[in-house]
């Protein structure tokens, strides 16, 4: 009896510490130029209920991110990407909201790197 009461014990333990884990790392891809994109860019994710930290890095293009996934999940991340006029892999900014950007920020047209010109 102590036995089975332990393990269940043990396992309900178990189950809430994993239930616990809210916070969670991932990189996005998102396509930009420049500082003026990184702004943007890190201000868009950081506006989405949940997103804890983001950092856009300008040669690789990668948004990493820590996000609260009982609050937000990377869909929507992306979604307000691609308002301010930001590609992703999976989503594809609307013509309104890219030609919304900067004229330097067209990257789209432009694969040079201008992150030393702002």
């Amino acid at each position: 009896m102590k036995n089975s009461i332990l393990t269940l014990i043990f396992a309900l333990s178990t189950v809430l510490t994993f239930s616990q884990e809210k916070n969670k790392k991932l990189t996005i891809e998102v396509d930009g130029k420049c500082d003026m994109c990184k702004t943007r860019i890190e201000k868009a994710a950081l506006g989405v209920k949940g997103v804890k930290y983001a950092l856009w890095d300008i040669p690789s293009h990668q948004l990493s991110l820590i996000i609260d996934e009982r609050k937000t999940d990377p869909m929507k991340v992306k979604t307000a990407l691609v308002a301010v006029g930001h590609d992703t892999k999976e989503l594809k900014a609307s013509k309104e909201a890219y030609d919304s950007v900067h004229p330097c920020c067209k990257y789209r047209d432009d694969d040079s790197d201008d992150s030393n010109t702002h």
